[in-house]
């Protein structure tokens, strides 16, 4: 066990090592930059969308869910105000009350 862990830590440390290291003559394509600026949105999205709209393994679209009516909120927060701090603390305060 103690083996896979540190071979798992070992990968994942080459794989981050090879893009940050700068003396390594190694450079990405701006193709492959603009490929790799698509992971971060899709990424948080496989995160957010289970959580949101699956409850109990099942498809949750009711307009009385707090998770939806506090991910609606956050959307128009961060539109409005482009603070993540009023988003956060916002679209929380609106789940609160209707959870």
């Amino acid at each position: 066990m103690i083996t896979t862990i540190i071979a798992l830590a070992c990968v994942t440390f080459a794989t981050r090592y090879l893009f940050l290291a700068k003396h390594l003559p190694f450079t990405i394509g701006p193709k492959f930059q603009r490929f790799l600026s698509f992971s971060a949105p899709c990424v948080l999205t496989a995160i957010w969308v289970p959580i949101v709209f699956m409850q109990n393994g099942e498809l949750v679209t009711n307009l009385h869910n707090p998770y939806i009516l506090g991910a609606t909120m956050a959307i128009l927060l961060a539109l409005k105000f482009k603070s993540l701090y009023v988003t956060t603390f916002g679209s929380l305060a609106v789940f609160f009350v209707f959870f």
